[in-house]
Parts: C-alpha cells; structure tokens; sequence
C-alpha cells in the first residue's frame, strides 16, 4: 500500500504517544539511532490510516498526504465531479455553501454524499428484510474496514457487504446517472483514500484539512453564509436524514427511524471499538447483535482526524441537531400518509441492492512467535521472573510487556525502548562505574602520596646541590690562592741564586706539576658550578611540574562525583 501516514523523524521525540494510542499492532516501527535517540515510523502495509496518530503527537511528528494538490491541477483542465459529505456542515459551519460554489464556478457538478447515505441506509434495510446478510458490523468507516482486513479477517463474513455512503453515492452517479467525469470527495477522513483505492471508484481524496491549508496559501477568499444555512442546491437530490451519519450512532438512527425493532449496538474511538471488534471476533454468533454500528473516531466523522475543526463537540452535536430537524422536515414531504417513504419507494423502483454491494481483501495475518522465541525476547529485555513479563507499565506504548515482545520479535521495536531493560542497563553501568571510581580514588591517593613524597626528594636533592654549590666555591677560592702561592715559589725559586740548581729544577717541576694539577681542580670546580647550576634549573622545573601534579590530584580528590 502506497504510504498515507507520513513521520517527519527530526521531530520525533520517541515518547511513544503514536504507538500508544494508534490501534493497530503493526503499524509502528520504533528504532534507536546511532545518536541514541529513538524513532518510530510507519508501516504501510500494516497500517489502518486511521490517522489517531496524527491527532495525538503533539511533536508535529505525524502527518498524512491526501490528494489535494492533484486535484486541484486536474480541475484547472478538466470538468470534474465534486461529491460533499455531511461533515462540511459541521467542520465549515459559515463556509460550507461558499466552498461548494468556488468548486461550481470552476465547472464542478455538485452532489450530495447524504443522498448516499439514505441508499446505504435503504440498501441495509433491504438486506436484512431479504435475509441476504447475518449479523452485520457496518463499514462506513474505512479504517474499521482496514483493521478487519488487516487484523480480523475472520469477521470479514460479518462485515457489511453493502457499499460506504460515499460508495453508495458515486455508484449511483456512474451507475444511474452515466455520469464519466473524475471525482473527488471532500471528506473530514484520512482512511478513505484506502477505500477509493481498494474499490476504483473515487478519483481523489480533498480532506478538509489540506483543502483549507490550500485556500490559505493560494490567498483564496471563501464567502460566508449564515451558521442556520442547512440546505444546498445541489445537482441532483439533497439527501434526507443520511446527513447524519457523520455523527455516533447515524446509521442506527436512520435503521431506527424505519424498524425500531432491529437490535443495533454502537461503538466509536479507538480505544474502545477496537478491543470490542477483537471481543467480537471471540463471541459466539449468537451473542451478535443483528447491526453492531461501529466508528474509529470518537465523536465520529465530523471531528475526523484530517477535519482540521476548531469546533467543540458541543459545536458539533448542536449543529447535527440542527440537520437532522431539517432533513426530517424534508423527509415528511416525501412520505405518503399511510407512513411510505417515498424515498425508498424511488429506490425499490429503481435501483438494485446487487449494484450497492462491495467484496473485501483478506489480508494474511502475521504469525504469532512461539513461547521459546518470547522467551529469548524477555530475556534480552532483562525480564527473568513472571513479575518483571508483567510489569505492564505502558512506558513503550504497548498494552503489555508481551505485547511489546511480541514487536520486538517482529522487528517493530528495541529492548532499548523498555524502560525495565533501560534501568537494569543503567543500574548495570552505574556498578561498574562505581567500582571504576572507587579504584580511581585509590589511584589518586596513591598518586598523592608518591608525589609528595617526590617532592620530598627533591627538595633533599636541592638542599644537597646547594651544599655541593657552596662547598664548590669555598674550593675555587681556595685552590686559586694556592694556586697563585705555588707561582709565586717557582719564580722565587728560579729567581734564588743560592739553591742547588738541580734541586731547583727538581722542586720547581714539582710545583709545576702541583699547579696543573690545581689548575685543573680550578676548571672542574668551574665545569661542576655549571652543572650545578643546570641541575638547580630542572629541579625547580620538576618541582613546579610536582606543584601541578599535586594541585591537579587534591582537585580530583575533591570533585568525586557521586554515580
């Protein structure tokens, strides 16, 4: 299936809202990025459209693509069919009137889906006097068609073979009135398009939503009518009390208002039709209600997902109230006095229930995992006790810790997405970084007390080379003053006639000697002041260095962080 649900991931905030609220099991794909942020997209093909997703993420994560903008382009060149559900009334209250007359003003023919909707009503009727269906659910709504196709294949022979409204009136207009035009459907419902695609019979889906955004950006203005304006000049009949079907429970009322008799059990919003078409599904036939009207939106379509309404529910219902009164006064002008509709007479006359039936796909269900594969599933998500499979804390979305298993089998989701195996990862790293810490600070106490006692060593070692720089230059001093002594005997000794000249000779080559040899004590002492004075030097770079050291441990030793 072509995707209709779109996800924009940059806004996703992964909290899981979509999957929480969306009522199709299949129909998310959560996974962690490399950044660590967790998205979850969608999967077509497992989707029902029902668009409560779209409704709920609050994030701008969620939209939908409808056909807008195509049939905008083809309307600019080719006359086209415009069908109007009942909803417009409701979503655009002072504007309804004005918006089908923009479309008249550019070729369009205009009908009325109500008209529809009393076909769809008459053809029920028919079916269940005729003893042509069982217990029905009915199908008005696409998305509930999509589940049960998707998810209950095995209510597919109680789903309501009789065609949609919106069905209903486009086979009467291509069946009856042999109009071949293209049709586009102005409709308050995203799961639609998923009903003109499966049938071929409607050309395009114009949602009130995108049709408005487009109104807006293009600078079109849309004139006003008055709020108490219900009825419309349509190009063939304006339909009767079919106008609202739109609301909870309009396809009973309509039942109803003709056989009060038939036994007919309502359910709307996804949090409550669904689980009951799954009780459903579980129940024996006999326990069926002869009609189980049903809704994926909670205050049916005229609040739909793809509506874009600012409209209350009260707004809402006390605009229905005011269509109905309307259409059952224009109802009574077609009824004769003995109670005959002549509506439906019209239709005994003239129309065939055969032409208003649909058939459905049977979508192949996805198998469940075994035990044993759940199993490995649990205990990756660190689920070793029964207690920790039912913690059920909703965190993820799902119903249930199984539920959420089961995704992660089918490759929906991540264990890295359960909250359970989120805090036993961290409780896990928060050990290991404790024990990492506390060795750390053993290291750091280790550290300080080599490094003090490196300075302790240092300041010995430069104590000493001050010594040794001291005694060096008591030496220098000295063996200059004996080495000027020592000259001063040779040139008194060479210069002194009186002495053996040998002994002389024999004495001065001794004090020559002496004096090399203090001369030589004189350049080491020099060469030993230098090198003191290099190794002064380094000590006090090494002791600056230790300084740092220090000061770097004892921050260390006082900024522990508590993990």
């Amino acid at each position: 299936m072509n995707e209709i649900i779109i996800v924009k991931p940059e806004k996703c905030v992964g909290c899981n809202a979509c999957v929480r609220n969306c009522p199709a099991p299949e129909a998310n794909i959560t996974k962690m990025l490399e950044d660590g942020r967790f998205v979850t997209t969608v999967n077509p093909d497992r989707c029902i459209t029902c668009g409560e997703c779209v409704r709920t993420c609050n994030h701008g994560a969620r939209d939908y693509i409808d056909d807008t903008e195509a049939c905008m382009a083809r309307l600019a060149r080719e006359k086209m069919i415009i069908l109007a559900t009942p909803a417009i009334k409701t979503v655009f209250p002072t504007q309804w009137i004005g918006i089908l007359d923009w479309f008249r003003k550019r070729g369009c023919v205009i009908y009325d889906v109500s008209f529809g909707a009393d076909i769809c009503t008459w053809a029920h009727l028919r079916a269940i006097e005729n003893k042509k269906v069982g217990n029905v659910i009915t199908q008005p709504c696409a998305a509930i068609v999509k589940y049960i196709e998707i998810y209950q294949p095995k209510l597919l022979n109680n789903l309501s073979p009789i065609h949609s409204p919106i069905s209903c009136a486009v086979t009467y207009i291509k069946k009856y009135l042999r109009m071949t035009n293209p049709i586009a459907v102005l409709s308050p419902c995203i799961a639609k398009k998923t009903e003109f695609t499966e049938t071929g019979l409607v050309d395009y889906n114009v949602t009130f939503k995108k049709l408005s955004e487009y109104f807006d950006k293009n600078d079109i203005k849309i004139a006003t009518n008055s709020i108490h304006d219900f009825e419309y000049r349509f190009d063939d009949q304006q339909g009767q009390v079919g106008a609202v079907y739109p609301r909870p429970g309009g396809l009973r009322d309509n039942i109803w208002l003709h056989d009060p008799d038939i036994n007919i059990t309502t359910s709307e919003g996804v949090h409550k039709v669904y689980p009951e078409l799954d009780m459903y599904a579980n129940m024996p036939e006999f326990k069926h209600p002869e009609v189980f009207d049903v809704l994926s939106c909670e205050f049916g379509c005229n609040i739909g997902p793809a509506s874009g309404t600012t409209q209350t529910v009260f707004d809402v219902m006390a605009t229905m109230r005011e269509v109905e009164k309307e259409a059952k006064k224009r109802r009574k002008t077609g009824v004769f006095r003995s109670g005959e509709d002549r509506l439906f007479k019209k239709f005994d006359e003239e129309l065939k229930i055969s032409d208003f039936m649909r058939s459905y796909m049977q979508l192949k269900p996805t198998p469940l995992p075994t035990e044993k594969q759940l199993d490995a599933v649990f205990e990756i998500m660190g689920k070793h006790t029964e207690a920790d499979r039912n913690f059920n804390c909703h965190a993820c979305g799902y119903r249930s810790c199984r539920d959420m298993a089961i995704a992660i089998s089918r490759g929906l989701n991540t264990p890295d997405n359960c909250i359970v195996h989120a805090k036993s990862v961290l409780t896990a790293r928060h050990s290991e970084l404790t024990t990492q810490h506390e060795r750390l600070a053993q290291i750091t106490t280790q550290c300080l007390d080599l490094s003090d006692k490196l300075k302790h060593d240092v300041d010995n070692i430069t104590a000493n080379m001050n010594t040794i720089g001291e005694s060096t230059a008591k030496t220098s001093e000295r063996a200059g003053v004996v080495n000027d002594l020592l000259t001063n005997i040779v040139a008194f000794c060479n210069s002194n006639e009186t002495m053996d000249a040998d002994s002389v000779q024999q004495m001065v080559s001794i004090l020559e000697t002496t004096i090399k040899a203090f001369t030589a004590l004189d350049d080491n002492v020099n060469a030993t002041n230098q090198s003191s004075t290099l190794i002064n030097q380094s000590i006090g770079e090494i002791t600056k260095l230790v300084d740092e050291i220090n000061e770097t441990l004892r921050k260390t030793e006082s900024n522990k962080v508590v993990v």
